[in-house]
């Protein structure tokens, strides 16, 4: 894959431990329960998986993998034995090396020059379908009315990007429990508040509504806990962000959660039109339990040349 609007500075790999578990528990049993869900770090042109593992509690009675669609993997378990406690879970080690955008290289573009060339010289397929509104990314007017007042034609590639994720970043409040997995575009922009998932899908409605292919991409990024304070295990989360596709075929990934362009802190585990694309886990359960927790943990942490997590 050519990626020919990132700089071509030598950035040494990071290695990250990422562990995620999660875990269900219920009051009663559970006779038969069907998942799935993306439990391997994708290998990309800024990632190389080491090693991955996938753990899952109790022993299940089927466990199969296979490549979607859009590359991810996706992993299948099939569990037909009572039980009141469900864990799956995963450990990879990833190294990572993501170098800064080129925004030279992507301002020699205006928008609309952006779309009309990836119109000319992307795969028809792979445009279409990261082009063409999904279930979570509808192209309404109201998101085409945000879209307008940022990614305007004749506005530089570079600088246009970098706005959209600063004007998303600055328009929209973080507040967990604001939205839903069902929330829609136009309700999240009456609402002005929301989560990763919510901004990534607005980033990629507004991209699409001018020509530019966008992908929502699930996956981690590295924290760092308050100063003076040590980082706790399990205090991590998933994350989301985008990822829209540049004239010369490469694609430039940008956060509106936090403000800036994707870096070598961010670990992709799958990527797709939205969220139910890459849902990290859904299934179907058989019980009888009338009350039931979820309970999500998720470490980020770097491995020192010693060995050492930080």
């Amino acid at each position: 894959m050519t990626e020919p609007a990132i700089r071509p500075d030598h950035y040494a790999p990071r290695r990250y431990r990422v562990r995620h578990s999660t875990i269900y528990t219920y009051d009663d049993d559970v006779q038969a329960c069907y998942e799935r869900g993306f439990l391997r770090p994708l290998q990309t042109w800024s990632q190389q998986v080491i090693s991955h593992e996938v753990l899952v509690s109790p022993e299940p009675d089927v466990v199969s993998n296979h490549v979607d669609h859009f590359g991810n993997h996706s992993y299948y378990v099939e569990i037909r034995s009572p039980h009141r406690e469900l864990v799956v879970g995963k450990v990879a080690f990833v190294d990572v090396a993501w170098p800064r955008p080129d925004l030279e290289a992507l301002n020699a573009h205006t928008v609309a020059e952006a779309a009309a060339r990836i119109a000319e010289e992307a795969d028809p397929v792979l445009r279409a379908e990261y082009l063409l509104p999904s279930e979570l990314v509808e192209l309404g007017p109201e998101v085409r009315a945000y879209a307008e007042g940022i990614l305007w034609p004749d506005r530089p590639l570079g600088d246009a990007l970098e706005g959209l994720y600063a004007t998303i970043y600055r328009d929209f409040n973080y507040e967990l429990g604001a939205t839903s997995v069902r929330t829609t575009l136009p309700e999240l922009l009456t609402l002005r508040k929301g989560v990763c998932q919510d901004f990534a899908h607005l980033a990629a409605g507004c991209l699409r509504t001018v020509g530019l292919p966008a992908r929502y991409v699930s996956g981690y990024v590295e924290t760092s806990p308050a100063p003076g304070q040590p980082k706790l295990e399990g205090s991590d989360a998933s994350h989301a962000w985008t990822s829209v596709l540049v004239p010369g075929g490469g694609w430039i990934d940008l956060d509106p959660t936090n403000d800036h362009f994707a870096d070598s802190r961010y670990i992709v585990t799958a990527w797709g039109r939205d969220f139910r694309d890459v849902s990290p886990l859904k299934g179907v359960v058989f019980t009888e339990a009338k009350k039931s927790k979820l309970e999500v943990k998720v470490d980020v942490f770097r491995v020192n040349p010693d060995g050492s997590f930080s």
